[in-house]
């Protein structure tokens, strides 16, 4: 998923690390190329295979509209 939103990143992150999900924050450091204005969104990555475990957390989570702005 991508994302701008720092927080909704922590929460992700938060709750991937919790139920042992591999992840990896792509982007998270072209804050210092782009000036810190935040219009470049990080995107959340978890592999193939763990994908659809990722996906359900988020879904149980209240966050399946996230999921949308892929």
């Amino acid at each position: 998923m991508r994302t701008n939103d720092l927080v909704m990143i922590s929460v992700i992150e938060s709750l991937l690390t919790q139920e042992g999900v591999p992840y990896f924050v792509a982007d998270q450091h072209m804050s210092a190329v782009e000036g810190s204005l935040g219009f470049l969104p990080r995107r959340i990555m978890v592999d193939t295979e763990q994908s659809n475990r990722a996906r359900r957390l988020l879904q149980e989570a209240g966050l399946a509209a996230e999921l949308r702005h892929e």
